[in-house]
């Protein structure tokens, strides 16, 4: 029988005396902190002893910004915060109080590049950029759909450009060769324009062996692009009318010409009054046929994800000041050129208390106070960001982003009895979003009225057309082209997210909106990937259901020709394990070590389960969220389609999915099952075949590899690399 456990904050498990579970680290998880997270010398002599030091240090190193006669006030403070529940990102984790043994690291996780300008000077100057952006230990996002099409002609160099994927290649190997920080390796995100006209090789892209394989790849959607699918209507290709070209094209005609936003607007190009840039029609294509393309390229490949880019805009919180156009490596954060922001994540399982028993209880007290104290902690780190270049610094000094979130999610709801995706579950996600936003924008008044507002909500704007066209209501209000108004008004009463902070808190947001707030925006979902793993004991990820109860992660090991397989089991499990069943198993058909049916894995969640639960979390953060759509390998195509428009349908900034697909790639996470049933092919010089399971240990080059590991890093072109 199910428990169902009321979710409304009045029910706060500290209030009745409750015990909250505390299990040792599962050796995966240790194994994990110490390689990637655990200070060591240069030497390698280990200076964090446990992971209890690690929280040391990082509280520490954060409350030494404050007052010199607060700092071991906060200190205490946050390192209380960090031992329930508070989860700083990797980069604060690795590298907050380690500047005596790594002074050239970041705390940042989350850049994106400067506009990619269309010439070669500037894109050999994005290039060094990102170099030095990757070496700090910063993932980093690009648009490259600036970058004129393929056979474009190009008149300084007398010749036709090869195009935007020529170039994205160059980025590529940037990335491959850079060793991050904390031996931690690059991660990027490109972006592309769905409208471009080199758009379906973008798409296509990834089916070549090895290519682009440092980036994850998205494409800018716009509900234009939606309903023309749905109608099935032609989509134009376009690409800025240059300089060269003016004279051969009839910028008055439409079939030749339209006129939209663009980006950036480079030296030749035609723009008129309002701002809107004539682009010429390179092709048209069936809306429909062009969706089909991303559709089959997602379902073999799981790429090309999609952000829905005109709603990020529009719901932005800085939406006078920003046009964003590209997002960090996982999509979380969707960023200004040279933006930056910071993340940390909230373990929730820390918050459950009387697990899988009808008095389970969610902490919500508790809850409250760690999001409060941790968005002081991270609003901390802006002050050492270690960010290395000035454009990065002076974006991160001038608006405070954070991405604050939680783990953990999945797990919490299976030890309350919810199972992910039923109402309850859905409810639940809500709240718990609902009641960080709502906290974190309290403390950032408080922060405010202490220590001031972030630079850009206090300066000065001058209201302009294009500001009254996004905001209507502020005609209503009696604002006029011309007027100076400040951005902390701007940002508290106009924010379309900021007015649904304000339905719960009014007072709130009016005093934010004479005093500013200390940074801009506060809440995202990361991924959580290793942090989950490690210090969460393999909590479930971000907002994810966990991806299965006992699986293998595939970790990058120094020195290692592969990847390594490694076991591990999802938190609940233990936690069930411990307290109700020392021998329940996750394969068990019947019997007495069966486990409860709320006990649900990743694929077993329906496609809109998925996407009713980031719906409802999506309302109350005001960036984005990162979440991947795992789906059974023998979906059938067409309800795969489906997923995507019901995802633009409901409200998301984003969609991504996974599908098992060994001929393709593996993936980081892998099922026991999924391996025993796929047979890899090895060709041998001598034309022999040999064949082995995925699971299968294969000696090779004096090591030993499991099978699929070993076939993919041949395939992909990594052998050897690590």
């Amino acid at each position: 029988m199910k428990n169902v456990v009321s979710i409304t904050p009045a029910q706060d498990a500290a209030a009745a005396g409750a015990k909250r579970l505390e299990l040792p680290l599962q050796a995966a998880s240790w194994d994990i902190w110490d390689k990637k997270y655990r200070l060591k010398s240069k030497a390698g002599e280990v200076v964090d002893k446990t992971v209890d030091d690690t929280s040391k240090r990082i509280a520490h190193a954060l409350a030494d910004v404050e007052a010199v006669a607060d700092r071991l006030y906060w200190e205490r403070e946050f390192l209380w915060a960090l031992r329930h529940g508070a989860i700083p990102a990797g980069r604060i984790v690795s590298n907050a109080g380690a500047k005596e043994h790594k002074p050239k690291t970041s705390l940042i996780n989350c850049t994106v590049s400067q506009t990619v300008r269309d010439s070669m000077d500037d894109i050999l100057v994005s290039a060094h950029q990102a170099g030095l952006t990757l070496k700090a230990g910063c993932g980093i996002g690009y648009c490259f759909s600036t970058l004129r099409p393929s056979g474009a002609y190009v008149a300084g160099a007398g010749a036709s450009t090869s195009g935007p994927l020529s170039f994205m290649d160059i980025f590529d190997k940037i990335c491959a060769t850079v060793a991050s920080a904390g031996g931690r390796r690059g991660a990027q995100m490109g972006t592309f324009d769905v409208q471009h006209p080199d758009v379906e090789a973008f798409i296509r892209a990834k089916r070549e062996d090895g290519r682009l394989r440092q980036f994850n790849l998205s494409l800018l959607i716009t509900q234009d692009f939606i309903h023309a699918v749905e109608s099935d209507s032609e989509w134009p290709l376009v690409f800025p009318v240059m300089a060269s070209e003016k004279n051969e094209i009839d910028i008055n005609d439409p079939a030749k010409v339209i006129w939209r936003d663009w980006e950036n607007i480079e030296a030749g190009y035609t723009v008129r009054e309002d701002g809107k840039v004539a682009c010429r029609v390179y092709r048209t294509i069936k809306a429909r046929k062009l969706w089909n393309l991303i559709m089959a390229s997602t379902y073999d490949y799981a790429e090309p994800g999609f952000l829905l880019i005109d709603r990020a805009n529009q719901e932005n919180n800085n939406w006078w000041c920003e046009n964003i156009r590209a997002s960090n490596p996982c999509g979380e954060q969707m960023l200004p050129p040279a933006g930056a922001c910071l993340l940390g994540s909230v373990n929730l399982t820390c918050f459950v208390s009387d697990a899988f028993t009808p008095k389970a209880a969610f902490d919500w007290a508790t809850y409250r106070k760690v999001v409060r104290v941790f968005t002081r902690m991270l609003d901390n780190v802006v002050e050492v960001n270690g960010l290395p270049l000035q454009s990065q610094r002076d974006e991160i000094t001038a608006k405070r982003r954070h991405g604050m979130g939680f783990l953990g999610l999945g797990s919490a709801m299976t030890m309350l009895g919810m199972r992910y995706g039923s109402k309850d579950s859905i409810a639940f996600a809500e709240e718990v979003t609902k009641t960080m936003a709502v906290e974190g924008w309290r403390e950032a008044l408080v922060l405010a009225k202490e220590k001031g507002p972030a630079p850009i909500l206090a300066q000065e704007f001058e209201v302009t057309s294009a500001m009254l066209a996004k905001r209507p209501g502020m005609g209503t209000l009696g604002w006029k082209v011309g007027d100076k108004i400040k951005g902390a008004m701007l940002h508290a009463r106009f924010s379309k997210y900021m007015q649904r902070i304000a339905e719960v808190d009014p007072k709130l947001v009016e005093e934010l909106c004479e005093v500013g707030a200390r940074f801009t925006h506060h809440t995202s979902i990361a991924p959580t990937g290793t942090i989950a793993l490690s210090i969460g004991n393999n909590a479930s990820n971000g907002i994810e259901p966990s991806f299965a109860h006992s699986y293998s992660r595939n970790v990058i090991r120094p020195g290692k020709k592969t990847k390594e397989k490694v076991e591990v089991m999802s938190y609940e499990l233990m936690a069930y394990r411990a307290l109700i069943d020392a021998e329940a198993d996750p394969d068990a058909k019947d019997g007495g070590h069966m486990l409860p049916d709320y006990f649900v894995a990743a694929d077993a969640v329906t496609p809109t389960q998925h996407v009713d639960i980031q719906a409802a979390a999506q309302k109350w953060v005001d960036s984005s969220i990162s979440k991947t759509i795992n789906v059974a390998t023998d979906i059938p195509f067409k309800e795969f389609q489906g997923i995507y428009l019901y995802a633009a349908r409901s409200g998301l900034k984003g969609c991504t999915t996974f599908r098992f697909n060994p001929n393709a790639f593996q993936g980081v996470l892998v099922k026991e099952k999924d391996l025993a049933n796929t047979t890899y092919r090895f060709q041998l010089e001598d034309g022999s075949v040999i064949e082995a399971k995925g699971n299968d240990e294969v000696e090779y080059d004096g090591e030993i590899h499991t099978a699929a590991n070993l076939f993919d890093a041949l395939k992909e072109g990594y052998y050897g690399k690590f």
